[in-house]
C-alpha cells in the first residue's frame, strides 16, 4: 500500500530516537546496538554517550547545560 505522504509525521521518526523524547536532552536512545558505554569529551565521566551521540559530536547534558548556561 502506497504511503500518503501529506500524513507523514517527520517528528516521529526522529522523537522514537532520542533519549528523552520532548525533553531539552539531544542524546541518543540506548539499545543493545547503541549502548551509553561512551565517557564525555569534555568531562570524561563514563557511560555517558552512545556511538551514535559520539558520531554526532556530542557531549553529556552535564557539559551541554553547563555550556548554554555560559559556564564553559
Amino acid at each position: 500500500m502506497p504511503r500518503n505522504f501529506d500524513d507523514y509525521d517527520d517528528d516521529f521518526d526522529h522523537r522514537i530516537d532520542f533519549a528523552d523524547p520532548g525533553g531539552k536532552s539531544a542524546l541518543r536512545a540506548a539499545s543493545k546496538q547503541n549502548p551509553r558505554n561512551l565517557p564525555c569529551p569534555n568531562c570524561h565521566k563514563k557511560n555517558r554517550l552512545t556511538p551514535a551521540d559520539r558520531a554526532l559530536g556530542y557531549q553529556c547534558d552535564e557539559c551541554a547545560d553547563r555550556a548554554e548556561r555560559g559556564c564553559d
